[in-house]
């Protein structure tokens, strides 16, 4: 009886009254979306300062690149393959199976950040006191298997503060951030690799420390994402994280089994898919390119003076990427794979010509083709990527759907982490430039898929793109359909 008269005093608004704040609130919704598709990156950037600054969180994506390109640029240093490798031909090498090993930490960790940065400076003590392969396995491994999360964290965070004008620029950021810590890498390696004693690979470990704590002193005042937030229930806190990016519902606890449903099913397989041709294209050699230099025929110093450039080149690939946005991003995926399946190819026809070794010219050719493939790669691919990801996948499992893709790309990179060293090293099936086939094969069958599957999501909103996909548009009416 008493609910009945609590029920009873409430005053239940009149139905117009109640129709008229939902218009409201609806008008307020289309105006609010109207005017982020009018906003200049300029504009976002000057009105949400703070969702720029806090994409920091990035940096961990340089952890996650530095330690894998580290590990292969050692593999071509001298003291490196004199302390940890075996003779073979007169030459000391680290073997396929070590090769694999020692690499297969960080694509298989890639399945909270603050324990996992802590985690992540202790690995590195791990690594800089190896003085044998069994150690250096532990410490690649444990630290590996906590680098992976930053590639899910950084995605989702960046792109849940930011607006239309902001998002295709901070999640390419992420690419920049890999590629800086390529380069990173590379330019470390290059300056201590003739040195015959243990600091050769004791000196770049250490400098692994440096990222950490940058992290760590920034994390304790960075802000929760709004939109995880709003999903939650947690309005006035949401408002109060919107205020520290800018300069002036109910939660369905979705699982990752929504990302598999038929409303999901399709965008999960997008993310998915262009995450996976990353690693089909061939972006794992990245890793070995010094060594494939050096295995090609180049004097070792040769050999990292191009590993140097062929990630100078990449960087600038990525910035140039920034300006290309607009062109949309379908049109730069497809354009992009497209180029480097030829390039792969190219790059496999040069090394059937006979004499190899004889021929310095051909030598020097497949290494000017493998900078600009990564060049490309890096205009392209490589950072569109993360902008598809992050807007043709459902706002409420963002998260999810780039952890699944992560996992997936993952696993695909445990394959590879496996394969190549034994493609690659001479003591193996020695194929050098014959990579090319290979990877030139898988990324030609990529390129049919992504033109038949990846659609145009350059200026929309979440909001509009949930309405598209929810209505099943092909993939080719994605650019100009009008959402009304």
């Amino acid at each position: 009886m008493g609910s009945l008269i609590k029920d009873a005093d409430v005053e239940t608004p009149p139905k117009d009254v109640a129709e008229g704040v939902t218009k409201e609130i609806g008008d307020d919704a289309r105006q609010a979306t109207e005017i982020e598709h009018q906003m200049t990156f300029f504009e976002a950037v000057k009105l949400y300062p703070g969702a720029v600054g806090w994409s920091i969180f990035s940096l961990g994506i340089i952890m996650t690149a530095f330690d894998p390109q580290l590990l292969g640029n050692l593999y071509a240093t001298p003291a490196f393959q004199k302390d940890f490798g075996y003779l073979f031909e007169g030459d000391y090498i680290i073997s396929a199976a070590w090769q694999t090993g020692l690499g297969m930490g960080n694509p298989i960790g890639q399945c909270t950040f603050a324990a996992c940065v802590v985690l992540t400076a202790g690995c590195i003590f791990i690594q800089f006191f190896a003085r044998s392969l069994n150690v250096l396995l532990a410490g690649e491994l444990l630290g590996g298997l906590i680098l992976g999360c930053y590639a899910t964290i950084a995605p989702a965070y960046a792109s849940e503060v930011c607006l239309i004008a902001l998002r295709g620029v901070l999640t390419a950021f992420i690419n920049l951030c890999f590629v800086m810590g390529q380069l990173i890498a590379n330019g470390v390696i290059a300056g201590t690799s003739q040195l015959d004693t243990h600091w050769a690979y004791s000196t770049p470990f250490a400098a692994q420390w440096f990222w950490p704590l940058v992290i760590l002193i920034g994390m304790p005042f960075a802000p929760e994402s709004p939109w995880w937030l709003v999903r939650k229930g947690r309005i006035d806190d949401a408002e109060k994280s919107l205020k520290k990016l800018s300069s002036a519902g109910f939660d369905a606890r979705p699982s990752y089994w929504d990302c598999f449903k038929p409303i999901n099913r399709r965008r999960t397989e997008i993310s998915v898919g262009v995450y996976t041709i990353q690693v089909f294209s061939g972006i794992y050699l990245v890793g070995y390119a010094t060594y494939f230099f050096q295995l090609a025929g180049l004097p070792t110093d040769k050999a990292f003076d191009m590993g140097v450039g062929y990630l100078a080149v990449g960087f600038v690939g990525t910035l140039a990427s920034w300006f290309l946005s607009k062109v949309g991003r379908r049109r730069i995926y497809i354009y992009g794979i497209a180029v480097l399946t030829v390039m792969m190819f190219l790059i496999g026809f040069l090394d059937c010509a006979p004499h190899h070794s004889d021929r310095p010219g051909i030598i020097w050719t497949q290494s000017v083709f493998m900078i600009i493939w990564n060049g490309i790669y890096d205009l392209t691919i490589g950072p569109v990527c993360f902008v598809i990801i992050c807007e043709v996948s459902a706002t409420k499992v963002r998260a999810k759907t780039i952890a699944i893709a992560t996992a997936v790309q993952a696993v695909m990179g445990i394959v590879m982490t496996v394969a190549i060293p034994y493609m690659i090293n001479p003591d193996q099936a020695n194929m050098r430039g014959k990579l090319g086939f290979f990877f030139g094969g898988l990324s030609l069958i990529s390129f049919v898929w992504a033109y038949f599957r990846v659609p145009e999501t350059v200026g929309r909103t979440y909001e509009e793109l949930d309405i598209m996909f929810e209505k099943k548009l092909p993939t080719r009416a994605f650019k100009t359909y009008k959402v009304v």
